[in-house]
């Protein structure tokens, strides 16, 4: 199975976002990563509810919306309401996490759980068998263009360690300074989701670069 490639839209330019989807749209994209901000959980704040219907009927790729947000549950139902086909919500910010990912699954999307960087993948143990992706942050969230912490590699190791253990067929997604550079260690440690914001939007031709991104083979997939 091929490994899947998310361009985060919070890399792209503001003033030309139809544009900007489009190309992704004519890319080899998979997924359309969609970073929901709201200045308390991340210091600061990026789309909401009112874009979201415009980027719904623009892009013609699955809307992968993480949820960088305090009291996700209070929104659950709203951004499948507006289109999120993957909808990602953080354990630091959840209290009743079980709760919210049956909820989500509830609606036939699938549900995943991210994790900042200084989180253990431990915290998993207890909901792995219930979710369809972890997301593991690896810049600290709330901005673009940061740099990857190289931490992320064994923490994708310990985790797929876990899926195989259990015969778990669980995405992981790794979101955060993901190029060319480190594309290929993160597949090769068990990754198969790579959001790519900078790398792609910034490129001198994203949609090559998203093509290179697809192209990248891994031992793991």
């Amino acid at each position: 199975m091929s490994h899947l490639i998310a361009p985060s839209l919070l890399a792209a330019d503001f003033l030309h976002l139809a544009d900007s989807i489009e190309m992704i749209n004519k890319s080899q994209a998979d997924w359309l990563h969609i970073d929901i901000m709201d200045g308390r959980f991340v210091p600061n704040i990026s789309f909401g509810q009112v874009l979201m219907p415009f980027i719904k009927k623009a892009s013609e790729k699955p809307l992968d919306v993480h949820l960088m947000i305090e009291e996700p549950s209070k929104y659950i139902e709203e951004f499948v309401e507006l289109g999120a086909e993957v909808l990602t919500v953080h354990i630091e910010a959840e209290r009743h996490l079980h709760r919210t990912i049956q909820r989500i699954k509830a609606h036939g999307i699938k549900a995943g759980v991210a994790l900042n960087p200084h989180t253990s993948v431990d915290l998993l143990d207890d909901i792995l068998e219930d979710i369809d992706m972890v997301c593991l942050m690896s810049v600290n969230p709330g901005y673009g263009g940061q740099k990857f912490i190289y931490q992320t590699v064994p923490k994708v190791k310990k985790l797929r360690a876990k899926c195989i253990e259990r015969n778990l067929n669980v995405h992981i997604e790794i979101d955060g300074g993901v190029g060319a550079q480190n594309a290929e260690a993160l597949l090769q440690a068990g990754a198969d989701v790579l959001v790519a914001g900078s790398s792609v939007f910034k490129a001198e031709d994203p949609i090559k670069m998203v093509e290179r991104l697809k192209e990248i083979k891994s031992s793991f997939i």
